[in-house]
Order: structure tokens, then sequence, then C-alpha cells
């Protein structure tokens, strides 16, 4: 009985020295997911915010024929006959449009300098996790950009696609909807990349 018991100890302390000094090889392995994870957010961050600017300063969120001549619009200006004109009208929906999508290219922006500082370690900042903090300013984007993307379409079906007989929506505002999937899965990344860190502490020589 007392050599079985002892058997069992010996065999626990071995497993408990093995979890705390762990393969030298699976600690890069770890790392280098983690990367990919961190590499694959930031290629989407930045794909994403090239399209929430793209999206926001360009002249293509609606078609529409108007007397008999074709035309479209974005969030500044509206486009007949070959003329672009400035949408002068202060109207809710707009301004709200134009002030969530801002606001996303801005989370965005700030997602993608905190994503980049998450590659380096700096021991000022060491309780500070910049690849969650990636990931949320990620998520906030891609809330502010839903939320543009859903007035706009709300308004533009009930109330503008009934002005226009003749309507649809066109590339602007497919780029706005592509950019909210690519800060939605930037925040994806980090997080599961956030996740891998936490898992390393956690499982690291203490």
């Amino acid at each position: 009985m007392c050599d079985w018991t002892e058997a069992s100890r010996i065999r626990s302390n071995l497993i408990v020295l093995m979890s705390k000094h762990r393969s030298p090889a699976a600690a890069p392995l770890s790392q280098l997911k983690m990367y990919s994870f961190m590499g694959g957010g930031l290629f989407c961050a930045i794909v994403g915010n090239i399209l929430l600017v793209v999206s926001t300063a360009t002249d293509y969120w609606m078609q529409y024929r108007l007397s008999g001549n074709y035309a479209h619009q974005g969030l500044w200006r509206y486009c007949m006959s070959n003329k672009c004109y400035m949408q002068t009208d202060s109207i809710a929906y707009w301004n709200a449009t134009r002030a969530f999508m801002i606001l996303s290219g801005m989370s965005c922006f700030a997602g993608i300098i905190a994503g980049i500082m998450s590659f380096s370690h700096f021991s000022s900042f060491e309780r500070f996790n910049r690849s969650f903090a990636a990931g949320i300013m990620f998520f906030i984007s891609t809330f502010f950009v839903l939320l543009a993307m859903a007035i706009y379409t709300g308004v533009t079906v009930n109330f503008l696609g009934k002005r226009f007989g003749d309507w649809r929506f066109s590339w602007s505002y497919i780029l706005g909807w592509v950019a909210m999937l690519m800060t939605f899965f930037a925040g994806i990344f980090y997080i599961c990349a956030y996740r891998m860190c936490e898992c390393r502490r956690g499982t690291g020589p203490r």
C-alpha cells in the first residue's frame, strides 16, 4: 500500500514538473501561432481601414435615375449629368451615417496602432495587453460601421427607394459592408492572439 502511494506521489510530481518545464520547441510554436493571428488581424484591419476611407469619401452609395438622367450620390456629394454638387442639406440620417463612419475609421486606426505595438514589448506597459486593446478597438469599429450601414440602409429603403423608382445600392455602399467584415475578423484574430498569450502565461514556469 505504501509503495502504491509513493508511486502515485512521484507520478504527480513528475506531471507538475513537466507542466512547468515545457518542451523548448513548444513555446516557439505557440508564439508563432500567436504572431500568425496577430499578423492576420493586422492585415484585415489595414484593408478594412482603407475600405472605410474609400467608402466614406466616394460618391457611389446609391445610383438612380432622375428625370431620365443617370445620377449617383454619396455621403458628401451627389452627381448628375457628369457634374457633382455638395450635399448642403443638413439631414439627420446623412449626418449620423457620416459621424459613425468617421468614428469607425478612427477606432480602426487606433486598433492598428495598438496592434502594431503588440508585436513589441515595453516593460512600462507590461500590465496593459495591447492585443486585447486592439481587438476591442476593432470590435468598436465594427459596431460603428454597423450602425452607419443600418441607418443608411433603413432610410434609403423606406424613403429614398420610394422617391426614386429605378434605383440601387452601388459599390461605395458595398465597400462599407466589406469593411465591417474585415474589422470584425481583425477583432476575432486579435482576441484569439490575446487568449493564446494568456494561456502561455498560465502554463509558463512560476
